[in-house]
């Protein structure tokens, strides 16, 4: 699985209608065959820092989602949104999806 997050640092004038001014990309980017999930937060430090949360199954389907019309269309929205470059990590881990977190198990009992 390839696994990549991001920080968006946005102007704060475009802050409020980020999400949905990035939804297209988004819908889009969840449609893709190899996408496993592509999710947004925001920043509890900085409301104008989006953090998004991507995977997909291999290189192949992040090579096919960099490659697409919807990603480039989507940077060229972007780019005059952000004060500065975003930060990404970028890599591959094994599996497909996200384990429990053994730390913290939560008894059926509490469902």
């Amino acid at each position: 699985m390839i696994f990549i997050v991001v920080k968006f640092p946005v102007r704060p004038e475009v802050s409020a209608d980020w999400l949905s001014r990035v939804d297209d990309f988004t819908q889009a980017t969840r449609s893709e065959p190899g996408n496993l999930w592509f999710d947004w937060s925001v920043s509890v430090d900085d409301p104008n820092q989006f953090v998004l949360v991507e995977a997909f199954a291999d290189g192949d389907a992040a090579v096919a989602h960099v490659n697409s019309d919807h990603f480039s269309a989507a940077m060229e929205l972007m780019r005059p949104l952000l004060v500065r470059t975003p930060e990404i990590i970028n890599g591959e881990l094994p599996g497909q999806g996200w384990s429990e977190m053994g730390e913290l198990v939560v008894p059926e009992s509490n469902s």
